[in-house]
């Protein structure tokens, strides 16, 4: 078993899904990945099923039935993985929006480096995104401008979805008490972790959006981020993060 699991959620996505896991497969760094897969009728757990035989122990697969959220499905993932005692458990996209060899840099940044948090950074460097609108660019750099200005966090990227946790991270924050299930849970994941003190850095990355598939976000899960936000800080106003 490696000390590494990669959990990737995923809902119809037949067209990647095999190209994903064995690009993970074959990185010089040994990866196991977890699919947990909402219910998709495109026949994508079959798909993994497949591949399960091909490399067996190495790939997990867990069905849940129906889109429950991108959220639940990193904290089911992160349960999963803790409980089968992996000491760094990654997020990252179906899509290959992030680069699978990129997983290798993240990993270094926190078994090498000391991190506890290694995030994939779109905005660390200037603006490294590939194929997106120029209204989707604006969007998404100004609302982590945004998240900075009310949450004093340092971060660049603040939704970020590719990033690798040490395990001691996931154990510390109450994964049942997450509040969001749209992408302002990658904002209070990081939240979590920066306020429990943990050791966050930035390592840059390009982003290229998907070339096949289509994309999940809508402006519900956006408002979810902007709205949710401001009430995470304020709540934050309240409590006391000590790490055990």
């Amino acid at each position: 078993m490696s000390d590494s699991i990669v959990i990737i959620p995923t809902y119809n996505e037949i067209e990647n899904i095999e190209a994903i896991i064995r690009a993970v497969m074959s990185l010089r760094k040994t990866f196991d990945m977890l699919i947990v897969d909402d219910g998709s009728p495109d026949g994508t757990a079959l798909k993994v099923k497949e591949l399960q035989a091909e490399f067996p122990h190495r790939i997990h697969l867990s069905e849940r039935k129906g889109k429950l959220g991108l959220g639940t499905a990193y904290i089911h993932g992160f349960k999963i993985a803790l409980q089968k005692g992996y000491d760094y458990i990654f997020e990252m996209d179906a899509d290959f929006s992030h680069n699978p060899e990129d997983l290798v840099r993240l990993y270094e940044a926190c078994a090498v480096q000391g991190n506890d948090v290694a995030i994939g950074s779109r905005y660390i460097q200037g603006v490294n995104v590939v194929n997106w609108p120029m209204k989707r660019v604006l969007m998404s750099y100004f609302a982590s401008k945004y998240v900075r200005f009310i949450t004093g966090m340092r971060i660049m990227d603040t939704t970020a979805g590719f990033k690798c946790y040490r395990r001691k991270v996931l154990e510390t924050i109450d994964l049942d008490k997450i509040k969001f299930v749209g992408y302002a849970f990658q904002i209070e994941m990081k939240f979590l972790a920066w306020k429990y003190g943990f050791q966050v850095v930035e390592v840059p990355i390009i982003f290229t959006d998907r070339t096949k598939g289509v994309s999940k976000m809508s402006s519900k899960i956006f408002k979810e981020a902007i709205f949710g936000v401001l009430q995470m800080k304020i709540d934050s106003i309240f409590k006391t993060y000590h790490q055990q």
